[in-house]
């Protein structure tokens, strides 16, 4: 007697970098910018993809709907998500990719874009 395991369906670092900021750009999130970074020798993950919200219930629900998207059309939930409780920053990791969605303020006091000047980065437009 055999058991079949449902295969959940592999995406690719490309295709979840593009539904997570598809998911952004549902919910409007602001001054996206992805950072390549899987050239620098002390990056901590191959991309992160920052973004903002004008309200904490903005911020959170871009970050719901992130997890709902990922979940539904790859089967994948995050390995590790903070911050989700005071939604000013909530830091969502799916490993080869780290998703940062900022209230507005605290994304210019942290600054990250200049901490990791060094990646190739791509913006995205506003919709």
């Amino acid at each position: 007697m055999s058991t079949q395991l449902k295969s959940r369906p592999q995406v690719n670092t490309e295709s979840l970098n593009e539904l997570i900021i598809d998911s952004i750009q549902d919910i409007k999130g602001k001054n996206i910018v992805k950072l390549d970074m899987r050239r620098l020798t002390d990056a901590p993950t191959d991309f992160f993809i920052i973004c903002e919200g004008d309200s904490t219930t903005q911020v959170k629900a871009i970050s719901d709907r992130i997890h709902q998207r990922i979940k539904l059309e790859t089967g994948t939930a995050p390995n590790h998500v903070e911050g989700e409780r005071q939604a000013l920053w909530i830091c969502v990791d799916y490993f080869t990719t780290v998703v940062h969605i900022f209230h507005k303020e605290k994304r210019a006091f942290y600054e990250l874009e200049e901490l990791w000047s060094d990646a190739q980065f791509t913006e995205y437009a506003n919709l």
